[in-house]
C-alpha cells in the first residue's frame, strides 16, 4: 500500500494565523481572476436545489427515562345488549336490589344502553321512571297494557346529570348557613312522571285485583323454595 502524500497548501502558515502570501496574491495564484472573466465580471451562482420533503418522521434523539404506558386500541364493535325472551313491554317485574328491593314494576322499553326503562307506578309503590339492569329482577307471567303510554321521549341522556360549573365563592357566600337543595326534582321531570302514571293506571284499574298486586312488596317466607316457585 503506498503511502499517503501530505497535503500542501498553496498558501503556507508563516506562524499561526499570518500566511505567506497576500489576499490580492492568492486572488491571482488561485486564477479567480479568469472565473470572474469568463462569467461577464461576476462569479458564477448556483440556484439551491429544493430539499425533498420527508415523508417520515424522524424518531426522537432522546427517550424519557420511565415507561409512558399508551392506552390500547379497543377494537371491538360494541354489540346491543339483547333482551331476555321473558321480558316484554308491559311485563311486571320484580326488583331483586337497590333501594326498591322487592317491588313489582312494570317494563315499558328497552334503552340504548341495554338498561330497562321501568315505573311503579309512582302512585302505587313509589317507585318513579328509572333505569335497571335486567340481570336485576325476575320477569313474572303478568303483563299490563302499554299501548297507551308514549315512552319516545325516554333515553339514556334523559336520567344523565347535568355537569355543574364550579363558582368561586366570595367572603359572604363562604359564611352562609343555607345551601341550595341539589336532590330536588326538576318539575319537567314530575310531570312526565304523571303523564306516563295517568295512561298506565287507566290500564292496571281495568284488570281486577291489578293494583294491589302491583303495591304489596315480594318477600321469601319460611317454607318457599325459589327454585320452585312460578311467577
Amino acid at each position: 500500500m503506498a503511502p499517503k502524500t501530505p497535503k500542501v497548501s498553496r498558501n503556507p502558515e508563516l506562524i499561526r494565523g499570518i500566511g505567506k502570501h497576500s489576499r490580492s496574491k492568492m486572488y491571482h495564484k488561485r486564477g479567480l481572476w479568469a472565473i470572474k472573466a469568463k462569467n461577464g465580471g461576476q462569479f458564477p451562482r448556483h440556484e439551491k436545489q429544493a430539499k425533498p420533503e420527508a415523508t417520515a418522521e424522524k424518531p426522537p434523539k432522546f427517550y424519557p427515562a420511565d415507561d409512558v404506558k399508551k392506552p390500547l386500541v379497543n377494537k371491538r364493535k360494541p354489540k346491543p345488549t339483547k333482551l331476555r325472551a321473558s321480558i316484554t313491554p308491559g311485563t311486571v317485574l320484580i326488583i331483586l336490589t337497590g333501594r326498591f328491593k322487592g317491588k313489582r314494576v312494570v317494563f315499558l322499553k328497552q334503552l340504548p344502553s341495554g338498561l330497562l326503562l321501568i315505573t311503579g307506578p309512582f302512585k302505587i309503590n313509589g317507585v318513579p321512571l328509572r333505569r335497571v339492569n335486567q340481570s336485576y329482577v325476575i320477569a313474572t307471567s303478568t303483563k299490563v297494557n302499554i299501548s297507551g303510554v308514549d315512552v319516545d321521549k325516554f333515553d339514556d341522556k334523559y336520567f344523565g346529570k347535568k355537569a355543574e360549573k364550579k363558582k368561586k365563592k366570595g367572603e359572604g357566600e363562604f359564611f352562609e348557613t343555607e345551601k341550595e337543595d341539589k336532590n330536588v326534582l326538576p318539575q319537567e321531570k314530575k310531570d312526565d312522571q304523571k303523564l306516563v302514571d295517568t295512561s298506565l293506571l287507566q290500564s292496571i284499574e281495568a284488570v281486577p285485583d291489578l293494583k294491589p298486586y302491583l303495591a304489596a312488596r315480594f318477600s321469601l317466607k319460611s317454607g318457599m323454595k325459589p327454585h320452585e316457585l312460578v311467577f
